[in-house]
C-alpha cells in the first residue's frame, strides 16, 4: 500500500467519525453506546447466549471495565437488568429491560430503518469490505502503538 493510500484511508476514518456524528440525537442521559450495547445484547441473545460483561467486551473488542462501567450506568437509568446465574453465584447474566427494549426499537425504527433505504447503491459485500478493512486498520494501529510504546 503506498503512503498516500495509507493517509486517504485515514482521512476515511476520520470522516466516518465524523458520520457517527450525524447520527439524531439521543434522549437526554442516554449515549450511543447504550444503543450499540443493546444491540450487542440482542444479537448475542437471539443466538442463545446468556449475555454476560464478557460477551460484550469481546463482541465489541473493548475493555471490561469500560463495559463494566456503562453496563452499570444503564442498570442505573433501567435499560438493563443484571441477574447472578443460577448455577455460579458469581457469574451476573444481563438481561434488557421493556425501557431498554422500547430505546432500541425507537432508535432502530427513527433511523436505521429510515436509513437503510437511502443506501441501496452500497452493496452488502462493499460494506462488509469496508467493515473488515477498518478492524484490520484499528488491530495493526492499535498493536503498533503498543509495540512502539506511544
Amino acid at each position: 500500500m503506498t503512503i498516500a493510500t495509507i493517509k486517504a484511508l485515514l482521512d476515511a476514518c476520520y470522516q466516518a467519525k465524523r458520520v457517527r456524528e450525524l447520527l439524531p440525537a439521543l434522549p437526554k442521559g442516554v449515549t450511543p453506546s447504550y444503543i450499540h450495547y443493546l444491540d450487542t445484547i440482542e444479537t448475542l441473545a437471539a443466538r442463545g447466549i446468556q449475555v454476560k460483561v464478557s460477551d460484550i467486551s469481546d463482541a465489541l473488542d473493548i475493555p471490561r471495565p469500560g463495559v463494566t462501567r456503562t453496563v452499570k450506568e444503564m442498570e442505573d437509568a433501567g435499560y438493563l437488568n443484571k441477574t447472578a446465574s443460577e448455577r455460579d453465584g458469581r457469574v451476573t447474566h444481563l438481561s434488557i429491560t421493556e425501557a431498554g427494549k422500547a430505546l432500541s426499537r425507537t432508535y432502530n425504527e427513527q433511523f436505521f430503518s429510515r436509513l437503510a433505504p437511502l443506501l441501496t447503491d452500497l452493496s452488502e459485500e462493499d460494506a462488509e469490505c469496508t467493515i473488515r478493512t477498518i478492524k484490520r486498520l484499528y488491530h495493526v494501529m492499535s498493536e503498533w502503538k503498543i509495540t512502539l510504546g506511544y
